[in-house]
């Protein structure tokens, strides 16, 4: 008696995490964080979050029903878009900025391209940069945390880079500093990743390259000249890079295939955040670090796979 065999497209095997999970996880990772803003800012945080999720899943929306596309907004993608773009915005920053920074993070960053999957930029760093561009002062202005009357004050990168002067490492690790809406505590941003790294949802080479790049060369130039550049452990804490490093480079989309691949483009954004931070005009520069890396993730995956077994 023959056997019959049935014979499908690949993959034969199936594992249980897909976009929907995968996009579930990460939510529940930002969870602590989008809760240390709020704490920090208030209603603003709320209002800046909220039009940034609606904007994001409406820009979404349409351009799927424009192309005549299946709308996928159940699958996460778009609210986590969403997400990650309010909280590398300024709290003060106007509502309308925020709205039009989440549809161009949603057009420009992702339907542009064809959609999820596609795109070869974070959408969320394509709606900053945008905005970096077009709203220079609104978002260079930053708030004082746990403050009603929104006083202006400088970031712990400014006040180091331009006035010499440090913050404390443990109040960047508990929170109330100055930046970014996801900047607020660092230890909200470390629960986040070690959930993430928990369920596997994102690989740990990349963090562990960018980390090592920015804290080596960071210490090294420390060792050199101690009252002009941080400390190595300072670099770390400060700013994005967490949230960089953990949300933004694990990108599975936009970051390379290839395990060496995945080191490369650790150890390049690393570089660039450091030249950035310790010699450029900007007190900060992990979205242009991720962003150049991306530029260059085709070439990496070019030079990186692996070769068949057998071929030589």
């Amino acid at each position: 008696m023959k056997e019959k065999f049935i014979i499908t497209a690949s993959p034969h095997i199936k594992g249980r995490m897909n976009v929907r999970s995968m996009m579930r996880g990460v939510i529940y990772a930002l969870i602590p964080a989008i809760a240390a803003s709020i704490y920090f800012y208030r209603g603003r945080a709320i209002d800046l979050i909220v039009v940034s999720v609606l904007a994001a899943l409406a820009t979404e929306a349409i351009f799927q029903k424009v192309r005549h596309r299946k709308v996928t907004l159940l699958d996460g993608s778009a609210l986590v878009t969403g997400l990650l773009l309010a909280l590398v915005l300024p709290p003060s920053l106007p509502l309308g900025a925020a709205v039009l920074g989440a549809v161009i993070a949603i057009a420009l960053g992702k339907q542009i391209f064809g959609g999820l999957g596609y795109n070869i930029f974070n959408p969320a760093l394509v709606g900053r940069a945008f905005l970096l561009a077009t709203f220079p002062v609104a978002m260079t202005t930053w708030t004082h945390p746990l403050s009603l009357d929104a006083v202006t004050t400088a970031t712990p990168q400014g006040l180091w880079k331009f006035q010499g002067m440090a913050t404390p490492l443990f109040k960047l690790f508990l929170g109330q500093v100055s930046g970014s809406l996801g900047e607020s505590s660092a230890v909200a941003l470390l629960l986040g990743g070690a959930y993430l790294f928990w369920k596997k949802y994102i690989d740990w080479r990349i963090p562990l390259a960018y980390f090592i790049t920015v804290f080596v060369f960071g210490g090294i130039t420390h060792l050199i000249n101690p009252t002009k550049f941080a400390a190595p452990l300072f670099q770390v804490l400060v700013g994005g890079f967490l949230l960089g490093a953990i949300f933004m480079a694990t990108d599975p989309v936009t970051t390379p295939l290839t395990k060496r691949g995945r080191w490369i483009f650790g150890f390049g954004s690393g570089i660039i955040l450091i030249v950035i931070r310790l010699w450029g005009g900007l007190p900060e520069g992990v979205m242009y670090s991720i962003l150049l890396m991306n530029m260059v993730v085709p070439l990496i995956n070019r030079y990186t796979r692996t070769k068949p077994f057998g071929v030589r």
